[in-house]
């Protein structure tokens, strides 16, 4: 077992104010300027969503480790994520990959109801814990194989997918809102991933390409956890 060293005593209030000031200039410095997505993770703190030996670090812009083997994003990539689907107030939208529940929560902030599904238990379980610590009501987090997506509840505003696929999963497109707007990851290895946008026409779907990323890869199934 890997040692991580002891953990790192809490925050004082000061630090704790000098830390989320610093998180937002850094999402800014990084490409977020939208003001209601800055807005929104300015409210949803990230250290509700980060436990144990990590804790401390929960306003750094990095990707930490989470249970199940997954991760929880580093926050620009969540900033990111979220400027480009362009949530608005009555969107409904759909999140594959609930994970630590961070990314559903800033979603809740834009958003008329979010559905989130993840593979773990585990994690659905404890996202929904801390949206109810929170008081986060417009959330739905349940346990499926997300790579299908939310029949019963679609068509979708916007889609967003936490973890990479090979292409773009057809059951997600299907599931998209005529002029809505799927973000996810792209690619074949963890090493070679592009976060895309998707928008779907009356004709078909437009790409773009964003960026460079690296994200878990989305499995079929659900977890042992």
């Amino acid at each position: 077992m890997t040692q991580l060293g002891p953990q790192e005593p809490p925050l004082t209030s000061a630090e704790l104010a000098e830390r989320k000031m610093q998180f937002l200039f850094h999402l800014r410095s990084k490409g977020v300027t939208d003001a209601r997505v800055l807005t929104a993770m300015e409210k949803i703190d990230r250290g509700a969503f980060v436990r144990g030996l990590f804790a401390t670090r929960a306003y750094e812009d990095m990707p930490l480790p989470i249970a199940c083997g997954q991760t929880i994003s580093q926050p620009s990539v969540v900033g990111l994520m979220t400027q480009a689907l362009n949530v608005q107030p009555r969107h409904k939208v759909l999140e594959v990959g609930t994970g630590s529940g961070y990314q559903a929560a800033v979603l809740s902030q834009l958003a008329r109801r979010v559905y989130t599904v993840d593979r773990f238990r585990l994690l659905v379980q404890s996202a929904r814990a801390v949206f109810d610590a929170l008081n986060i009501t417009n959330i739905t987090a349940i346990t499926l194989d997300g790579s299908f997506g939310l029949a019963e509840q679609a068509p979708f505003d916007r889609i967003i997918v936490t973890a990479a696929a090979e292409d773009p999963p057809s059951p997600l497109l299907a599931q998209l809102r005529e002029g809505g707007i799927m973000v996810l990851p792209v690619g074949q290895s963890d090493a070679v991933q592009s976060l895309i946008k998707v928008t779907r026409t009356e004709t078909g779907f437009d790409y773009e390409e964003l960026r460079p990323v690296r994200f878990v890869p989305l499995l079929e199934g659900l977890g042992n956890e």
